[in-house]
Order: structure tokens, then sequence, then C-alpha cells
């Protein structure tokens, strides 16, 4: 397990601690539990925001349909 010394807002520290509090008790650990929580989230939302846009950029090229009718996905779909 790692360590680190990070600096935040004070309002959003307040804010965070006493949501901790409510969700995770007042326990030994229970504050590091909800950051990691946190940090898985903002992990996952960024990678998913990356698949989303790679995703977006292999529609924008188009694909090759090989020997139908239609040589690009534009034409298959009038746009």
């Amino acid at each position: 397990m790692g360590t680190m010394t990070i600096s935040v807002d004070d309002t959003i520290e307040q804010k965070f601690r006493a949501r901790a509090k409510k969700v995770h008790g007042e326990r030994k650990g229970s504050l590091g539990q909800a950051v990691t929580e946190a940090m898985d989230l903002w992990i996952a939302e960024n990678d998913q925001r990356e698949i989303a846009q790679s995703a977006l950029a292999l529609m924008e090229n188009g694909h090759d349909l090989g020997k139908r009718k239609y040589r690009t996905r534009d034409d298959l779909h009038d746009r």
C-alpha cells in the first residue's frame, strides 16, 4: 500500500471528510478507504473517456467494406 502527501482545498477537505464519516464511519482506515474509492472512480471515468474518444476517432476514419456495393460507411448511411 502506498502513502501519498497531497494538498487539497480546505472546504473540499472538510466536505470530503464529513461525507466519508457518514458513509464509512469513524473507524481506523475509513478516510483512506474513501480516498481509494474516489481515486478508483476518477481513473475509471478517465479510462472510459479515452475509450470513447478512440472509438469516435475510428468512426470518423470510416471503414473499407471490401467488394460490396458501398465502399465506405458514409456511402451506406448517406452522410
